[in-house]
Formats: structure tokens, C-alpha cells, sequence
């Protein structure tokens, strides 16, 4: 197996491959430690965090992580909480990213797995082929590897999904209006659960990464200037932004990181031509609202890990031939919720009064509503991976 991309889907994808006793070569075009460090998501699904213990991967999530039960609403200056636990039987948990990453590499190394770093000009051939081959330069040297399948785990600027020919793909997307300014600040939670505050300054989200830092994102343009907003500014609008009725304090600490961060919904379909499959960003991308794009990498490699196991195992091509259109049904729930929390949440024309009674009609009735908040629960903890609409 040739698999691109060293982020979670590809090494996720590797290890399970690995407990088949199935071999894979993962090719990554940036160094180890980058890798190990670049901070993305950071909310994982019920069943992604089953998935990580049930494959071995358990014992610093259990040490390091924190257990979320449920999320807070908040708008016109009032929270409203959303119970995760009570509505569902499922939780969700804070957990970087790159501390997945960190499990993944660990566990690939102690295996004696196959993890190239600081690759470049990758190229794929032969994809329609019984041997599809990728062709790299690893320290100046150049190198050609013949596989039976190749799975693009390279995210949305990577070479796998340009491979296929543009006659092929159906690409689906839209861009959104704004970004976000995101910033990792040393401070405490000001609160034990995310808050998703909608106001008429704009959306912002209080988040966490650990017991002593916090993850804030505010609002912006998105050709916002991150010069335009030195720490004093972000703190002040965050303030404004998460003001309540009841006295709400924000953590203030050092600020150690800022960015912006478009927001777009991109799905192409198929995911997969010949024996290319794609997964995770190189597939689809959602604004990070509804916290899915690592999960629904996750969910990706699980199931294409099932495919490939069945292949090598018995022989079965079933699995695979069906992976795109089955895989594609959990992305476009998931992109619709995550399109459906984004356009609830964020302001859109400061003149749109419509469409702002709109959003308040929504949420008044996601919090009034055990239907609608178990809907939302549902869908933000994660669906089941053996739901029967989405797997087989």
C-alpha cells in the first residue's frame, strides 16, 4: 500500500492497515516535527476516540484529554446549554490534533513502520492499472515504488486529487463570507464546555486544549489583515462578544499563536479512480464549526481499512468498489451539518435583518426543543459508524 500524507488519516490508515498485517509505505512531504506540531482540530467524536483505544491508541488520550458532556448556545446574552450526555449517551472529547498525530507516529515507529518524511515530487501513474506506482525524490535520491493501491491522505493542496483526471471529478463547493481569527493563549478555561456565542458583533467560539490553554476564535473578513488586530484588540472583542447577563469573565493569558482561516464546503465526487482512493481533506472539507474534519478523516480510513482488509483477506473487491458511494454518505450529512451550524451561528450582512431573525428563530428552537437539540447532539457527538445508511 503507497499512502500519501502523514497527517492522522494517512497514519491512521497505516496502523490499521498494520493490524491486518497488511504493509504500507507512508510518504509525507514535510519534516517529523512540523508534523508532530501544526495545531488543527481538537474535538473528537464519540466514536472516533472508541476507535483509537479499541486500535491501542488509548493511554495518553486517557491521560491527557478532556471529556466534554455538552456545548453552550449562547445569544441574546443568555447560555443555553446543549447536554450531549443526557440527549444522546455519547460525549465528545478535547484532545489536539497533534497530539493524535504524536499516538500515531509512536505507534508506527515501535511496529517498525515505513514513514518517509521531508518527501517531494511525488507523482502517481499507472491508477488503472493492477500496479499503480508513485515516483518521489527522498534526499536527492529518485525512487519509484510499485504498489496494489495508493490512498491520497494529502489534504486539499496535495497532488492526489489533481491525479484524476478533471473529466472525472464533479467538484461541489461553496465559499463562505468570512473567516475565522484563531489564537492559542496560556489561560485557564473560562468555562468547563465550548461556547458557541452568535451576536451582532459576529460569531466567536471559546475552546481549549488543555487545562492551561485556551483556543479562541472570533469572526472576521476573510481577507482580515492579522496585523489589523494586536492581542489587546482580540481580547476586548471577545469580551464584547461573550457578554452575558450573568457577569461571564474571560481568561485573559499570552497570546502564542494567531491566524486566519477561510471558510469553505468542498466535496468531490468519486473518491476514488481505478486504485487511487482519497480520504479526509483531499476528499472534502468543511468549516470547522460542527469540530468534523478530523473525524470525518477517521471515518474515512476505517472504512476504506475494511475494504482493503477484505481484499487481502479473501479475495473481496466488493468493499472497495462501494467505498466512494459509501463513504460519500457520511460526508454530505456531515457537510450539511456543518453548514447548518455555520449558517446559524455567524453573521452574514450587517444590514440582513431577515436573515438575522431567521438565525434567532433557529436557535431559539434548537434550545426549546428536545427534538432539535437531540438532533444536534446527535450529529455534533457523531453518528455510529455502523449506522446502517452509512456503512454496510
Amino acid at each position: 500500500m503507497g499512502i500519501i500524507g502523514a497527517g492522522p488519516a494517512g497514519l491512521l490508515l497505516s496502523h490499521l492497515l498494520h493490524l491486518q498485517g497488511i504493509e504500507s509505505v507512508v510518504l509525507e512531504a514535510r519534516d517529523a516535527k512540523y508534523v508532530q506540531h501544526r495545531v488543527r482540530a481538537g474535538v473528537l467524536e464519540h466514536g472516533t476516540v472508541e476507535l483509537l483505544r479499541e486500535v491501542g491508541l488509548g493511554k495518553r488520550l486517557d491521560e491527557l484529554a478532556l471529556r466534554h458532556e455538552g456545548i453552550e448556545l449562547r445569544f441574546d446574552r443568555r447560555g443555553h446549554r446543549i447536554d450531549f450526555l443526557e440527549l444522546t449517551g455519547r460525549t465528545v472529547t478535547v484532545y489536539g490534533q497533534q497530539e493524535v498525530v504524536k499516538d500515531l507516529i509512536a505507534a508506527r515507529i515501535s511496529a517498525g513502520g515505513d514513514v518517509r518524511f521531508e518527501i517531494d515530487a511525488v507523482t502517481l501513474d499507472r491508477l488503472d492499472g493492477d500496479t499503480p506506482r508513485m515516483r518521489f525524490r527522498q534526499a536527492d535520491t529518485e525512487r519509484v515504488l510499485d504498489c496494489d493501491f495508493i490512498v491520497g491522505c494529502d489534504g486539499f493542496h496535495g497532488i492526489s486529487r489533481p491525479t484524476i483526471p478533471a473529466d472525472v471529478l464533479r467538484i461541489y463547493e461553496r465559499l463562505y463570507p468570512f473567516a475565522w481569527l484563531g489564537v492559542l493563549a496560556e489561560a485557564p478555561p473560562s468555562s468547563d464546555e465550548l461556547i458557541y456565542a452568535h451576536s451582532n458583533r459576529g460569531f466567536a467560539l471559546h475552546s481549549m486544549r488543555s487545562p492551561t490553554v485556551t483556543r479562541q476564535y472570533l469572526q472576521v473578513t476573510p481577507d482580515e489583515d492579522i496585523k489589523a488586530w494586536p492581542d489587546d484588540r482580540i481580547w476586548s472583542e471577545l469580551a464584547l462578544r461573550f457578554a452575558d447577563d450573568t457577569g461571564f469573565v474571560l481568561t485573559k493569558g499570552a497570546i502564542f499563536e494567531k491566524g486566519v482561516t477561510p471558510m469553505r464546503s468542498f466535496v468531490v465526487e468519486p473518491m476514488q479512480y481505478g486504485r487511487l482512493y482519497l480520504a479526509g481533506d483531499a476528499a472534502h472539507i468543511v468549516p470547522p464549526t460542527g469540530a468534523k474534519g478530523l473525524n470525518l478523516a477517521v471515518a474515512d480510513v476505517r472504512l476504506l481499512s475494511r475494504g482493503l482488509a477484505a481484499f487481502y483477506a479473501d479475495g473481496r473487491t466488493d468493499l472497495l468498489a462501494e467505498y466512494s458511494a459509501t463513504a460519500l454518505r457520511r460526508v454530505w450529512r456531515v457537510t450539511h451539518f456543518s453548514w447548518w451550524m455555520t449558517s446559524m451561528l455567524h453573521r452574514f450582512d450587517a444590514g440582513a435583518e431577515f436573515d438575522e431573525r431567521l438565525q434567532h428563530a433557529q436557535l431559539d428552537y434548537v434550545v426549546s426543543s428536545r427534538a432539535m437539540a437531540t438532533s444536534l447532539a446527535e450529529n455534533y457527538t457523531g453518528l455510529p459508524f455502523d449506522a446502517s445508511w452509512c456503512y454496510r
